[in-house]
């Protein structure tokens, strides 16, 4: 078995910082935040329909990423969406 590499999977920037939405079925609490990269944290009226919950903000690279993403696999909320909106340039290098 051979493993090649293909130049489209590396327009995703796999290490680089990245604006995140990540959207959930159900409640989950502002409380959260920290454990969930500092994300911001905002649920839906439960009156205007199935509650979701929508998390945002900056993800400093995909084991953060998955870090969350294991956090609320771990809570039992099914997951609607992941979203990238803007991925960072590095313009005077690392931090």
């Amino acid at each position: 078995m051979s493993i090649t590499s293909n130049k489209s999977q590396h327009a995703f920037g796999f290490g680089s910082p990245a604006t995140y939405r990540i959207v959930i079925q159900g409640v989950l609490s502002a409380e959260w935040s920290d454990r969930l990269a500092g994300l911001s944290i905002a649920t839906t009226d439960p009156e205007i329909g199935p509650p979701q919950t929508t998390l945002e903000g900056r993800i400093h690279d995909q084991a953060e990423l998955n870090g969350v993403l294991t956090t609320l696999y771990g809570l039992h909320l099914p997951l609607l969406s992941v979203e990238k909106l803007q991925e960072e340039t590095s313009v005077g290098g690392p931090e």
